[in-house]
Parts: C-alpha cells; sequence; structure tokens
C-alpha cells in the first residue's frame, strides 16, 4: 500500500507534469497534443504537463480525453488538430488492466487514422506492457515504425526523470535528456511507487 495520501498523490503528479512539460519544450515542440485518461490523477499530470509546455515553450496544446469506447472518434480529432506530438499520459487511479486496453485500442485507431507526429509515453503504461502489447498488430507496429517515440522513466535512487527515445519494435531505450528532482519529489517517487521512504542527509 503506498505510503502516500491522494493529496500528495495529486501534488507528485503537478511536480512530474512540470518536469515533463520543461523537458517537451526543450525538445523543441510548439504543438502538443495531451491525451489523459478520465480520472483526477491523470487531469492533475496532464493539466500540470500542459502548463509548463505553454509557459516555457509559448507553443499551443489542447487536452483530450481518453474515454473507452470512444478511441476511434479520438483518433479523428487527434488527426484533425495535427500536433508535433502527441503525449499519451495514461495511468492514475483507473486498474491498470483497463488503462492498458484503452491504450492498445487508442493506438490501433490513431494507426487507421495515421495521426501524425511523434508520440511520448507515460512510464505507467509502459512499465505495464502497454507498448509492447500494441505492438503485437501489425498496423501499429508499422505505424510506431515511421515516427519518433519517446517515454519518460524515473531514476528512483539517482533522483532524476530520464528522457528515451524508444527503439521500436525491439522497446530498447536511448537516453536522451535528464532531469533532477527536488528532494521532496524524489521522496513522494519513492513513497508512492517503491513504498519506501528515503532520508535527507
Amino acid at each position: 500500500m503506498p505510503l502516500t495520501t491522494f493529496e500528495e498523490e495529486i501534488y507528485l503528479r503537478a511536480l512530474t507534469g512540470r518536469l515533463v512539460g520543461k523537458a517537451l519544450a526543450d525538445l523543441g515542440l510548439n504543438k502538443l497534443a495531451v491525451v489523459a485518461s478520465r480520472n483526477v490523477i491523470c487531469s492533475s499530470i496532464a493539466a500540470a504537463t500542459e502548463a509548463t509546455f505553454i509557459t516555457l515553450s509559448g507553443g499551443v496544446t489542447y487536452h483530450f480525453m481518453a474515454e473507452s469506447g470512444s478511441e476511434g472518434e479520438l483518433a479523428k480529432r487527434l488527426r484533425e488538430f495535427s500536433a508535433q506530438a502527441v503525449l499519451l499520459q495514461f495511468g492514475g487511479e483507473t486498474p491498470i488492466e483497463d488503462t492498458k486496453r484503452s491504450f492498445v485500442r487508442l493506438l490501433r485507431a490513431m494507426a487507421e487514422e495515421e495521426v501524425p507526429g511523434s508520440l511520448i509515453i507515460h512510464v505507467r503504461i509502459f512499465a505495464a506492457g502497454g507498448l509492447k502489447e500494441a505492438l503485437e498488430g501489425e498496423k501499429v507496429r508499422k505505424y510506431l515504425e515511421s515516427r519518433d517515440v519517446f517515454v519518460y522513466t524515473v531514476g528512483f535512487d539517482e533522483g532524476k526523470v530520464y528522457v528515451n527515445k524508444v527503439s521500436i519494435p525491439s522497446l530498447e531505450l536511448m537516453r536522451l535528456a535528464e532531469y533532477h528532482v527536488t528532494l521532496e519529489h524524489a521522496d513522494l517517487l519513492n513513497r508512492s511507487l517503491k513504498d519506501r521512504r528515503i532520508s535527507f542527509s
């Protein structure tokens, strides 16, 4: 059981979203589509990401809500928005198997619609095998092979968030950038995701 309160979970997503937004601005993007599951935690990290990205890049973004059963319509809207990159922030308090099914269905729909732009994957759905499962479909694999795919990951012991390029279909990661987290952020990450406390020396 996580050693955090729900309030701390929200604040953790604000801190993480700030770093993700900075990383996306550092990639030189100026038009970003952000897709998040319909739950409080995913919406929190998405909003923090969007606010930071807009502030630092001077660009534009739009928040798209992912809902089970409407993945085809969402993919059409993403194609029409035509962003340079699509950030898929799937995780939060929704059961992970439900989240994974929705993530895979959306990637299939995006492949059908040939949604343009690079893809950035949230660490939670990547670690849960969502991208691996989606790649079992040939159309999705070909779609992802034709564009850049990134994932951000967490180095718990190092106190860093990493931006990685994902090799498709092997899923090997090539680290592109790293961002130090604050001691407060590191403590929340460890208590939330690793059920451990860290001591500050």
